[in-house]
């Protein structure tokens, strides 16, 4: 098995098994996922999302009018007043913000046995995997 291949299916399944802490926030992943864009990543219009996502735009309108009616998100005219600029509400911060915690916490729970020449490898490793997921076009 090559590195790539490894890494590829290590991080598949450790976000799988963290994902399992998202239920707790009472919606979907596809709208959970689209609220971490704009509450990590900063407002954005419909299509800037639904291009973050790498859904079309009718899909991220869907998502979009969940997470509205949920008041999860509210829409905003921007100068161009033609444009609108999602934005979350501090409903849907929050909820984000649990939601990383959750996650955070089961993952630091699961670290909790490892050694500290383990923890300072796997910091090393996470500033490694930021500077190759940028890398990758």
């Amino acid at each position: 098995m090559s590195v790539a291949d490894g890494l590829h299916s290590a991080a598949i399944h450790l976000l799988r098994r963290l994902r399992l802490r998202d239920h707790a926030s009472g919606i979907g992943p596809a709208q959970l996922s689209a609220l971490s864009v704009l509450v990590f990543g900063g407002p954005k219009s419909l299509g800037e999302l639904a291009k973050a996502e790498d859904v079309r735009p009718p899909t991220m309108s869907r998502i979009v009018a969940a997470l509205e009616h949920a008041g999860l998100l509210r829409r905003l005219a921007t100068e161009d007043k033609r444009r609108l600029s999602l934005h979350p509400t501090p409903k849907g911060i929050k909820m984000m913000q649990e939601a990383r915690r959750r996650r955070v916490e089961a993952l630091a729970l699961a670290l909790a046995s490892s050694s500290k020449r383990e923890l300072q490898k796997l910091g090393e490793l996470t500033e490694l995997m930021r500077q190759i997921s940028q890398n990758i076009q």
